[in-house]
């Protein structure tokens, strides 16, 4: 690879690929791992591809019969394997090539090993957890559903979602369920009906089988672009006692393609039911309102003051008068009672005053001051008094009373 060539000194294409040969011979052997496909034999010798289970990456394998055949169990189509290969160039049709010396199938110990494994680093990531799980519409649109060709589960799931509501979408999305091309074509299935703002749900399901056929349904890939998905997604893979991992991430879990239905639709007799209960329930309320607010109406329009209001205002004009007689004797009562202490006061007042005193015959002597005369001693010769009658009074000049 290293030889100098150029336009004028090119070199043959045989010692091209001669070099490239001793090149790649000298890389050594591997173990790699993957999924077997394409498996088919001629003379002694086995052909198959080694497929990645998660990238869309494969390359060709050549084995001798007898490596083959010394494999415990015989590796076929889909089977997990551990793989020591040589990589090998033929120069004689320049392609490329492994070839396997020895092939060792997974176990299912090891398999279930990985399965726990993952679902760990799922958990730890929160792809499980309950509050990023969004809820399935009440009644959806239109409905995706991912399933085998021709499938049973398919069928389950169409006749028993439109038997519980006939009006019922579906957009269906044939696909491999199992074996090396299953994961690739539900993920891309997956990925068709997710981008349709039609699809209000979609539905993965198929019918049940053993481990490693259920296997497309754990891989780590199609998990993620679950848990990537914007529309809510249903997993109903396999039967009550199955559980890859697409349950933990799916929004909603079915124990099987009947139960999915069950939960994406709602059945239409027990929804009318439902209607027809909660309406005589409504109707209940509503009359028994009614019957309460017309005995109330019936016991106010009972009132006296409702049943005859002249009645009432007749009674009221009644009391009005009745009050109105008793302030006036009351007040009247009053001033004659006033009246005739008040005529009492006068009488003892008339018997009290001087006045009356003159009347009866006397006379009040008083200087001009207005002093009372009390004693004839007080009065000298000469002075000026006034005598009071009860009628008038006269002035006098007080005279030296003869001897």
């Amino acid at each position: 690879m290293t030889a100098k060539t150029s336009p004028e000194k090119p070199l043959p294409i045989r010692s091209v690929l001669q070099m490239v040969s001793q090149w790649i011979g000298k890389l050594g052997t591997v173990w790699a791992e993957g999924q077997i496909t394409d498996l088919s034999s001629r003379g002694g010798t086995v052909f198959l591809t080694l497929r990645d289970p998660i990238a869309n990456v494969s390359a060709r394998v050549t084995c001798p019969r007898g490596v083959y055949e010394a494999t415990v169990p015989r590796p076929v189509d889909g089977a997990r394997v551990v793989v020591l290969v040589k990589p090998d160039f033929w120069v004689n049709r320049g392609s490329f090539a492994f070839t396997a010396l020895e092939i060792r199938p997974v176990g299912i110990g090891e398999l279930l090993a990985r399965l726990e494994r993952l679902r760990q680093i799922l958990v730890s990531e929160g792809l499980a957890n309950t509050e990023r799980k969004r809820r399935l519409p009440f009644l959806p649109g239109t409905i995706g559903l991912i399933c085998g060709r021709d499938s049973a589960a398919e069928r389950d799931v169409l006749e028993n979602a439109r038997r519980r509501w006939p009006a019922v979408r579906f957009k269906v999305e044939a696909v491999a369920v199992q074996g090396p091309y299953a994961v690739g074509e539900v993920t891309e299935a997956l990925h068709k009906l997710d981008a349709d703002r039609e699809v209000d749900v979609i539905v993965i399901t198929r019918g049940g089988g053993s481990l490693e056929d259920l296997l497309p349904f754990s891989d780590e890939s199609l998990v993620r672009a679950v848990a990537a998905c914007r529309t809510p997604v249903v997993s109903a893979i396999g039967h009550e006692q199955d559980n890859p991992l697409l349950d933990l991430v799916a929004d909603v879990r079915a124990s099987t393609p009947t139960d999915a239905a069950k939960k994406i639709v709602p059945d239409v007799g027990e929804q009318l039911a439902l209607v027809g209960a909660l309406r005589d329930r409504g109707r209940r309320v509503v009359a028994g309102r009614l019957d309460r607010e017309t005995a109330w109406v019936t016991a106010v329009r009972s009132r006296p003051s409702l049943a005859d209001p002249v009645r009432e205002i007749e009674r009221r004009a009644e009391q009005a008068g009745g009050l109105r007689d008793r302030a006036r004797r009351c007040l009247t009562s009053s001033l004659d009672r006033a009246e005739d202490s008040l005529g009492h006061l006068r009488a003892r007042l008339v018997a009290l005053s001087p006045a009356a005193t003159l009347e009866r015959g006397y006379a009040i002597v008083q200087f001009p001051s207005g002093e009372v005369v009390r004693l004839a001693s007080s009065v000298g010769e000469g002075d000026e008094l006034s005598v009071r009658f009860s009628d008038d009074r006269v002035h006098v000049t007080a005279a030296k009373p003869p001897a």
